[in-house]
């Protein structure tokens, strides 16, 4: 690339100059986000599991509905096995002959068999119902803990975010208004160099001989390339766009 060719055109060095001052303000923009840490992560995660809780406890909850049902159904088995148990007795005193007598008998014993198997249904039901209730007050009690955590977490985010929301804006329009000199392809190579490279840095300039992004030597052509400033040149090494430190 050679410098302004037309009327309006950026220069090549104008384009590395943009370059380099957007990458100095998305470190500065890095530097705020860093300060925030892991936590925007911490308050995310925070926030899955107290919903994850929410939703166990309240699954868990309609379970226990369920059984209670469950457990008054069988109750109500009884009543009704015992009103028949009665109602058989009483036809046994008017029975005409033996096997009238004997197959109420067996409906008699068919009856407390039912009784006795909704008995066990419901001992049974009772024991599962006590291990939800138990999971359920255990459930709330971390829940409870998670809130309090999340609750610290976000208070801590928030008053980091309140110190610094009114610099990183700022950071932001700026960086906005630097782009407009950039177009787009050399722009969106920015962006892609970025988001791969370690500390976010895609522009470095040369220190001692070296790329200042991984540090491995420059030859002394490729140097006097840099420092003409007529073309974008990258470090064959690890893909950063290079300028030389007197930009």
């Amino acid at each position: 690339m050679d410098t302004k060719t037309n009327t309006g055109e950026i220069s090549v060095e104008e384009k590395l100059r943009a370059l380099y001052n957007l990458q100095k303000v998305m470190t500065e923009i890095d530097k705020i986000r860093t300060l925030r840490g892991e936590l925007p992560l911490e308050v995310q995660d925070l926030e899955d599991e107290v919903e994850g809780l929410e939703t166990r406890i309240h699954n868990l909850n309609a379970e226990i509905k369920n059984l209670n049902n469950a457990i008054q159904e069988k109750k109500n088995g009884i009543k009704e096995a015992d009103l028949l148990i009665k109602k058989y007795e009483s036809q046994q005193s008017s029975v005409r002959n033996n096997r009238e007598f004997e197959s109420l008998n067996k409906e008699i014993e068919y009856q407390n068999l039912e009784k006795e198997l909704c008995k066990k249904r419901i001992s049974e039901f009772e024991i599962e119902m006590k291990a939800k209730q138990e999971a359920v007050a255990n459930s709330q009690a971390f829940l409870e803990e998670r809130k309090s955590d999340l609750e610290s977490k976000k208070k801590e985010l928030d008053n980091i975010v309140s110190d610094t929301k009114e610099d990183e804006e700022k950071l932001k329009k700026k960086a906005k208004e630097i782009e407009k000199d950039i177009d787009d392809r050399l722009l969106t190579a920015f962006k892609r160099i970025r988001k791969n490279a370690r500390n976010g840095l895609a522009v470095v300039t040369v220190e001692r001989d070296a790329c200042g992004g991984c540090f491995n030597k420059i030859p002394p052509q490729r140097q006097l390339d840099i420092q003409s400033r007529k073309k974008v040149i990258v470090c064959e090494y690890c893909g950063r766009i290079l300028v030389d430190s007197e930009l």
